[in-house]
């Protein structure tokens, strides 16, 4: 299978810029998966699609402000620093741009002299590793200095920064927002529970990797990235019981799939557990745990519209996206959003 396969063709005024108000005000194309039905909904019509007994996994991670601005020392030259994985205690491995400033013994202050860091390494790819150092608490230093990493398909400068997290998000530590969750209100949420329906966290950090391109013809050369999750023992419990009693487990974002797919695949069923992950799925994957997923429209050639392609069929998919554009729904990030059932 090419990558090229996965190519449509997107008017840019279709990106969406800024998140609606409310949260549960978008569109969503609802698809059956069987007979490549499509439905035209609003996403607060998602509880008409849930079951009782029926339950919706989350990724509870929080995004971090992740893009810091610091200057050289001694020279005063900008360079904009972005965390993408913690590596030990206050050490991170970091995009930095423009890198030939940042070169090994570099040191760089942030936030008028509130947080200063040093360059340790250069990896392979060019990112570097970043050893941080602040009297504070390093999160709340970095809550004070630190910019919401939107995705660069994004122009608008956010106002809210809360818009870019979910209303469940709790654990911090990802890059980029697990974005189909996004659609969620407390209110929403709270008529979903009432109907029956019950509601599970993972959390799986997201990294920028979800936003690297396929570089390869061959969608089966791709290597993936690795990104660190969690499993928690009510939430293993919770699928369990629920593919018991013969009720569908369905993901809210491609995240919560990898998630519970990395682990099935590698235990046989969703077990409690903690790691990193880095399955890449495509068509031709063997679902073990989902029924049903909510996401959002991805980008053109990208590892995300593969994987709702291997849910999905990948001609109901590119027919589904195809119909979305001729609709105008709003793209990626901040853009409207999918049901498959």
């Amino acid at each position: 299978m090419k990558t090229s396969d996965f190519y449509y063709d997107l008017p840019e005024e279709l990106i969406a810029q800024t998140p609606l108000e409310p949260r549960d005000s978008s569109k969503m194309l609802v698809l059956d998966r069987k007979s490549g039905s499509i439905e035209h909904k609003i996403f607060r019509d998602v509880i008409d699609f849930l079951n009782p007994g029926d339950t919706l996994i989350v990724n509870d991670s929080r995004v971090l402000p992740a893009r810091i601005y610091g200057t050289k020392v001694p020279t005063g030259a900008n360079v904009e620093f972005l965390l993408l994985k913690q590596v030990r205690e206050k050490t991170w491995e970091t995009l930095v741009k423009p890198g030939r400033k940042a070169k090994p013994g570099d040191k760089f202050s942030f936030g008028n002299g509130i947080m200063q860091g040093e360059v340790i390494e250069i990896l392979q790819d060019g990112n570097r590793i970043v050893q941080f150092s602040c009297e504070n608490n390093f999160y709340e230093t970095l809550d004070k200095i630190g910019q919401m990493p939107l995705p660069p398909y994004i122009h608008e400068k956010l106002k809210d920064r809360e818009r870019y997290q979910t209303v469940y998000s709790n654990e911090l530590g990802s890059a980029a927002a697990p974005t189909a969750g996004l659609h969620f209100t407390n209110e929403l949420l709270e008529k979903i529970k009432s109907k029956g329906v019950n509601i599970g966290y993972v959390t799986l950090h997201v990294g920028l990797g979800t936003f690297r391109p396929v570089k390869v013809d061959d969608v089966t050369n791709h290597k993936m990235h690795s990104e660190h999750f969690e499993v928690p023992n009510e939430t293993a419990e919770l699928i369990e019981r629920t593919k018991q009693n013969g009720k569908r487990v369905i993901a809210v974002g491609t995240t919560s799939c990898r998630t519970l797919e990395s682990v099935a695949k590698e235990h046989g069923k969703v077990i409690a557990c903690d790691g990193w992950t880095d399955i890449f799925i495509y068509p031709g994957f063997e679902f073990k745990v989902l029924d049903g997923l909510i996401t959002n429209f991805h980008l053109p050639e990208s590892t995300l519209i593969m994987l709702v392609s291997a849910f999905a069929d990948y001609d109901k998919i590119m027919n589904a996206y195809k119909t979305a554009v001729k609709e105008k729904y709003r793209f990626f990030s901040f853009g409207d959003s999918m049901l498959i059932k």
